[in-house]
């Protein structure tokens, strides 16, 4: 299986970056299957470890987290995937509750289903006040 940075499930993540950044909160949630996972850590003792299960509780954490994105800062900086897994790397400045005013790296690996919806993400932070 060939990796790009621009086969299926590196659009499909794109896409769906592009969804909650703009706060489209109903194209974000079209793209998770039913039994979504998703994790989320970060070495920062500051940040706690997040692990979500089903399309509610991903959603929950997903909308808290992007209330307080800058308005058209989501930068995606480098991908990599294939048919099914995806690996993003994407800056998302923030500035309100809760985070304060930070700069949020992250790295995004997503799996997706038969249905191209979102099985898995596991998410790494890494933040820069200001």
């Amino acid at each position: 299986m060939s990796q790009t940075s621009d086969s299926r499930a590196v659009k499909l993540a794109r896409a769906h970056v592009e969804a909650w950044a703009r706060k489209d909160f109903e194209t974000a949630r079209n793209g998770l299957a039913t039994d979504v996972t998703a994790g989320q850590s970060s070495t920062n003792p500051d940040i706690p470890r997040h692990d979500l299960t089903g399309v509610e509780d991903y959603m929950q954490g997903l909308i808290m987290f992007a209330q307080s994105i800058v308005p058209g800062s989501v930068r995606v900086t480098d991908s990599v995937g294939d048919d099914n897994y995806a690996l993003l790397m994407v800056t998302t400045p923030v500035d309100g509750p809760p985070f304060g005013k930070l700069t949020i790296h992250n790295a995004r690996l997503y799996r997706f289903d038969e249905n191209d919806k979102i099985a898995a993400e596991q998410v790494i932070f890494y933040t820069v006040p200001g």
